[in-house]
């Protein structure tokens, strides 16, 4: 097994919401903006100061983040562990790609949307600039393997996606059951391996 350098960073992604123009503006007011509150590691990306509450079949999670900027379509982000809570069962898909997903009941401070798709489990996944992916030689859409070397879980995630554009930095995806499966935080290095 070869490992290739440098290591990559981990960005643990905790459940999260995008929103729509139009269902921003249900849930929260007409011409509302979100408020940035923290920069998040990919450019032109941020967690916002509003939160909404997400209810499913079975139950609810409250203070669910939403992410900015605004999507051409709202899309939640969830574990499987959330999926159990709410009694809903998301396949695992690359962002945006939401035909066939389940619906969910958005809750805002002004109001109620209601989606008929939109729920996944975000497909583990790496950017990539594009001087990245010619330096670990992939393209984007590429499947690669990931070794995790540190602490007493090591282990590969396979089928792990490469994403590669302009407005990307380099930077591992994973949702809170794998990062906790792999006792894995925000921050710690994970490399491309051939086996």
């Amino acid at each position: 097994m070869t490992k290739k350098e440098p290591g990559i960073v981990v960005g643990v992604s905790n459940r999260h919401v995008h929103l729509s123009k139009e269902d921003l503006e249900v849930l929260f007011g007409k011409g509302y903006q979100l408020t940035p509150v923290k920069d998040l590691r990919q450019p032109g990306q941020f967690a916002a100061k509003e939160t909404v509450t997400i209810v499913g079949p079975k139950g609810a999670i409250e203070n669910v983040r939403v992410l900015g900027p605004i999507r051409k379509e709202t899309q939640v982000e969830i574990s499987r562990t959330d999926a159990f809570k709410l009694g809903l069962n998301p396949p695992v898909r690359d962002s945006g790609d939401l035909d066939g997903t389940p619906g969910i009941v958005i809750v805002g401070p002004a109001g109620v949307v209601v989606k008929n798709k939109g729920v996944i489990l975000a497909k583990r996944h790496i950017h990539m600039h594009p001087k990245d992916a010619q330096h670990y030689g992939v393209k984007d859409k590429d499947i690669v393997k990931v070794i995790v070397e540190k602490g007493e879980r090591r282990l590969i995630f396979d089928d792990v996606l490469v994403r590669v554009r302009e407005d990307f930095a380099l930077e591992f995806h994973v949702d809170t059951d794998e990062a906790n499966a792999a006792m894995l935080n925000n921050g710690d290095l994970v490399y491309i391996v051939e086996l």
